[in-house]
């Protein structure tokens, strides 16, 4: 096997890990909009997880075929906390293109 850059036959990935990548889906106006117009789910992940463990977790958990994946980072705010300045953590978003004919419910049944 590659160390450099292994094929997708050679990828294995740990499901404990796999379990932890997805942290949570992103329900608002704007994924609502994706998810009809161009059949595409948003999540929020881990800010190491790459795309591949992102595609793999998806297929895992909710049995649906990936077609691609593309991330992006949301920096933190900087906000007021009375007298001390804070920021909010950043945050990395995961947008899910998937197959035409897959569908995903957040019950975890593929359509």
């Amino acid at each position: 096997m590659s160390r450099i850059n292994p094929t997708p036959v050679e990828r294995k990935f740990d499901e404990g890990r796999l379990s932890q990548v997805l942290v949570a889906p992103i329900i608002s106006e704007k994924a609502t909009r994706i998810g009809e117009k161009q059949n595409q789910v948003m999540f929020k992940v881990l800010r190491d997880a790459t795309k591949p463990e992102i595609k793999a977790a998806v297929e895992l958990m909710f049995k649906v075929e990936v077609a691609s994946v593309s991330t992006s980072i949301q920096k933190g705010k900087v906000k007021r906390f009375g007298r001390s300045i804070g920021r909010r953590d950043h945050v990395k978003k995961a947008f899910v293109a998937l197959k035409p004919g897959q569908e995903l419910n957040f019950s975890g049944e593929a359509a």
